[in-house]
């Protein structure tokens, strides 16, 4: 099974969508981790606030904690794939090795929109 680990920084509850000032990358990551598990994929999610032992724990995370803006960390395999930013769907899935459906109004060819085919 395919899995992946985020280590996000300190943050008021588990996804960080609390609070007054929630930021607009943590729903859409959010939804992407449900997508992700929707696709059989094992999602574990550390927040810093509340399982520090968890970043303690993973040699590789441990490392970066004295870099503080490197959080959130994403670990795929035991290899750290993105530091910093929340990734999007697209990005996760190809790190993951899933297939990602094209947007719609794009051209199924991947050639994006293409004249008088009604997107443009």
């Amino acid at each position: 099974m395919k899995h992946i680990e985020i280590f996000d920084p300190a943050m008021c509850c588990s996804t960080g969508v609390c609070g007054t000032r929630v930021d607009p990358a943590l729903p859409r990551f959010a939804a992407d981790l449900e997508w992700l598990k929707g696709e059989g994929v094992e999602v574990r999610r550390f927040n810093l606030a509340q399982q520090p032992q968890a970043f303690a724990d993973n040699p590789l995370v441990a490392g970066e904690l004295n870099q503080l803006n490197h959080l959130p960390i994403i670990v795929i395999d035991c290899v750290i794939v993105s530091r910093g930013v929340y990734p999007s769907r697209q990005e996760l899935a190809g790190w993951l090795g899933l297939g990602f459906p094209a947007a719609a109004g794009e051209a199924a060819s991947g050639g994006g929109c293409q004249p008088g085919g009604g997107c443009c």
